[in-house]
């Protein structure tokens, strides 16, 4: 009987480890794919600094591990709030855009200034008045989804300088 359980348990790794090849082949992950900012400077150095300070969880959602891994990205929750540092100015933002807004949607939230922007499943909040544009995508189904907003502050207004 004993032979018969080492066996099994030298093909359970192997086992395993065909699964994650075939997983892998097949484009499998059950990590979120998160597009990653490629901020330089000073800008990546904050955002570095920033990734580091995230909090564990925003609005008892549990921190994840996005794919691609980067400091410029992370994820909390399934679905995932995604936060991005080191994005360009939202369109928004700017003069001549097709869609800029003078006087778009925005409110302070525990000290840090924050864009609003609905999107088609939630809403995507982005810094504004610092010198690093943060921005944070919040599925509906987390409504009210501006609830995220508070857990970030402090990490933001440690990491990211106000301004312009």
């Amino acid at each position: 009987m004993l032979g018969r359980v080492r066996r099994v348990r030298r093909r359970f790794p192997a086992a395993l480890t065909l699964l994650a090849a075939v997983s892998a082949a097949a484009g499998c992950s059950s990590a979120p794919r998160v597009a990653v900012p490629s901020p330089t400077g000073e800008a990546a150095r904050q955002c570095r600094a920033l990734h580091r300070d995230l909090p564990r969880a925003v609005d008892g959602l549990g921190r994840g591990t996005a794919e691609p891994v980067s400091d410029f990205t992370a994820i909390w929750g399934d679905p995932a709030v995604e936060l991005r540092c080191g994005v360009p100015k939202p369109e928004v933002l700017r003069h001549g855009s097709e869609h800029y807004n003078p006087n778009p949607d925005s409110a302070e939230v525990n000290g840090v200034q924050w864009l609003f922007e609905k999107q088609d499943d939630g809403y995507r909040f982005t810094t504004v008045l610092r010198k690093v544009y943060v921005e944070v995508t919040v599925p509906a189904k987390y409504a009210p989804e501006v609830n995220v907003l508070p857990d970030l502050a402090p990490s933001i207004r440690a990491t990211i300088p106000a301004g312009i």
